[in-house]
């Protein structure tokens, strides 16, 4: 079983930004921002051609990730620096002011552009995301466990990576998945070149990113934070960032951990749609309004 759709369009490499973009669908610009050892394809099927019925939808494979290098000459690599990527692929692929929707680190990007680049940001939907760690003692250590993850994939290989990264108890809820599933997710994470990825951990490490709480109060778009009620501390943290984020919604999915568009795609589209379709003024029918 295949995460994407066969009809999906193949990657294009956009030089600019120095990242791999897909697109499909027609209508007003949205956004999907996989997390940490995804890419491009790590968004389910019935997710993307359900979006691309209403917009159009990009997704690239994140620096570090697919066939995103994790470096691009003349620009930093790190969390600053992966923004400014994105911000260049959109300048040079057209896209104005899409939706951000983002899920984990992913989602810290999404906030990030929210924070930094505002004006280049219609809406926010955030998927068991974190505005980064406030304690710089922690941040600090948060990097040092990453650069020493990082260390271990340019070592012991991505199989032996990826198969640790799945034990996490933030991924305990996919044991449930159809054995097919968790089968096609292992093997698009092997899919990624080690260095790359090991680059990327260290680039984007939440412990390397600044802090985002102290801005929430200013980022003023709608924002939706979507989490699964078998991931306490990411919706913990959800909870916390709808007090400060003037526009924010905070919703639960039953039945759903830390991947809630992997482990519950139909109600995720459910509970996403209709925010998605009022930042965009559509009717109950799915046209656009005027």
């Amino acid at each position: 079983m295949d995460a994407m759709a066969s009809n999906f369009p193949p990657l294009g490499f956009e030089p600019a930004s120095g990242l791999a973009w897909r697109r499909l669908g027609k209508g007003p610009p949205l956004l999907l921002l996989h997390g940490f050892t995804g890419n491009a394809q790590a968004w389910p099927a019935v997710i993307v051609e359900s979006l691309s019925q209403r917009y159009t939808v990009w997704i690239p494979d994140l620096p570090g990730h697919g066939e995103s290098p994790a470096r691009r000459a003349g620009i930093p690599s790190d969390f600053p620096g992966a923004l400014q990527r994105l911000m260049m692929g959109l300048d040079a692929l057209g896209i104005h002011r899409p939706v951000w929707v983002g899920y984990s680190m992913g989602g810290r990007l999404a906030l990030g552009a929210a924070v930094s680049h505002g004006v280049r940001v219609r809406a926010l939907v955030l998927e068991s995301a974190s505005p980064g760690i406030p304690d710089s003692r922690e941040r600090r250590h948060r990097l040092e466990e990453d650069q020493q993850l990082s260390r271990r994939i340019r070592t012991e290989g991505m199989a032996a990576f990826v198969d640790g990264w799945l034990t996490q108890p933030l991924f305990q809820s996919q044991s449930r998945l159809a054995p097919e599933v968790r089968e096609a997710e292992r093997d698009r994470r092997l899919g990624n070149q080690p260095e790359e990825l090991a680059e990327a951990l260290e680039a984007m490490s939440t412990g390397g990113q600044p802090s985002f709480w102290q801005d929430l109060p200013g980022v003023t778009l709608p924002a939706l934070l979507v989490t699964g009620n078998l991931d306490p501390k990411f919706g913990a943290i959800a909870a916390n960032m709808a007090v400060s984020l003037p526009e924010a919604r905070h919703l639960t999915v039953a039945g759903a951990g830390h991947a809630v568009h992997l482990e519950a795609p139909n109600e995720w589209l459910r509970r996403i749609l209709p925010f998605l379709d009022e930042i965009h003024g559509h009717d109950k029918t799915g046209s656009l309004g005027t």
